[in-house]
């Protein structure tokens, strides 16, 4: 079994860690941040460094990486940016992949090119206000048929950079007597714009620049062009996506981590206490290791889950649920060491430590919560469901 990088991945990954360095370095972020408004000038060079087209078919304007590489790529942004790294992620994922995967020919037309050269911006909608983990049986978003489209009522949650973003990615029921609920749901793309459709901002722990915003959508018209896929098959289309979805979480926390340990082992070279560096101290010594394990068992985690999903392994799902908690839980631990290290300088805003804890405190409830996914993998092990 080898799930090592390939010469063109490391290459790829060594030339993405001296353009984080040069382009978007961890003091940037944080005036990012503190600006509190969306980063143009960040989507911007992520755009004429052309990796918002890193998952695009070379046909469309992209270079068509697979997802390894995606995975890559959000971990040498995560170094920095931490949760900003979003301002790729969310068009990436809402817009590329589900157009690039069930978009019809002319969609893919339509959207692909756009995408490829940062001139189109997605966020996706799918959670609800009291559906949250349950995503389908707390959904109330109905969409119903008509003349040339459909006309979409209800409301959605936590929609990342939705003021900045041209299009939603909108889930909603379209066949509400459907035996099962799951059978009923459609994907749609819906124009920010759209008459109709309000939003309301939501303040937030962490991914401060990039803004959360809760929608409400009265009687929005969205045309047939605009649906993706097949109606009230949304749900079969959206399961491959999300093995894509925490192939990206996974390596954003390995970025975290890169960046975590980073920091820490800078910290305690250049503090002194008591006539001595603290990176002396045993104690600190050993918090500084044990981020530097987690790391590495981050990082074994996220490559095999990786590996298993390129060669097509029937076992995907389950590694890389298990690795979203691992993961998560690691990333978020050993920012809270590292802050536990600088002091009150890692819980200062003028530097990174309290930045990568409280955007990597959103992992490990989103997508899905830890508790969830535990139930997911005892599930799989043929325990009793529990939910």
């Amino acid at each position: 079994m080898d799930f090592g990088l390939s010469d063109e991945q490391r290459r790829f990954a060594a030339e993405l860690d001296e353009w984080v360095d040069r382009e978007v370095p961890k003091a940037w972020a944080r005036e990012l941040e503190a600006a509190d408004s969306y980063p143009y000038a960040l989507f911007d060079k992520l755009a004429a460094a052309g990796y918002h087209g890193t998952s695009v078919p070379a046909e469309y304007g992209g270079a068509g990486g697979d997802n390894v590489t995606q995975m890559l790529l959000a971990r040498g942004l995560g170094r920095s940016l931490a949760g900003l790294t979003w301002c790729w992620g969310s068009t990436s994922f809402t817009g590329a992949n589900s157009v690039g995967l069930y978009g019809s020919p002319e969609q893919k037309e339509r959207f692909l090119p756009g995408i490829a050269k940062g001139e189109l911006r997605f966020t996706i909608g799918f959670t609800e206000p009291g559906g949250s983990t349950d995503l389908v049986g707390g959904m109330r978003t109905t969409a119903r048929r008509g003349e040339g489209g459909w006309t979409v009522s209800g409301s959605k949650a936590w929609c990342c950079a939705a003021r900045d973003s041209d299009y939603v990615l909108l889930l909603a029921i379209t066949d509400p007597d459907a035996p099962k609920r799951h059978q009923g749901l459609s994907l749609f793309l819906l124009p920010t714009d759209s008459a109709g459709l309000s939003m309301a901002p939501v303040e937030s722990l962490g991914q401060r620049s990039l803004g959360n915003w809760d929608l409400t959508l009265e009687d929005v018209f969205i045309p047939d062009d605009l649906v993706i896929g097949e109606p009230n098959r949304a749900w079969y289309m959206m399961l491959p996506t999300l093995n894509y979805e925490r192939l990206m979480l996974l390596g954003l926390c390995c970025g975290i981590l890169d960046g975590v340990l980073e920091d820490a082992i800078a910290y305690v070279g250049e503090r002194h206490t008591f006539g001595r560096p603290i990176g002396q101290y045993q104690a600190v010594q050993h918090m500084v290791t044990e981020i530097a394990m987690a790391r590495r068992q981050t990082e074994l985690v996220a490559l095999h889950a990786a590996w298993l999903d390129l060669v097509g392994s029937e076992d995907t799902f389950l590694e890389l649920t298990m690795a979203k908690v691992i993961a998560t839980d690691h990333a978020n631990r050993a920012a809270d060491l590292g802050i536990q290290i600088m002091g009150g300088a890692g819980y200062s805003a003028d530097t990174d430590m309290q930045r990568y804890w409280r955007d990597s405190r959103l992992y490990r409830m989103s997508p899905v919560t830890n508790e969830m996914a535990r139930n997911l993998v005892a599930e799989r092990l043929g325990l009793p469901r529990s939910f």
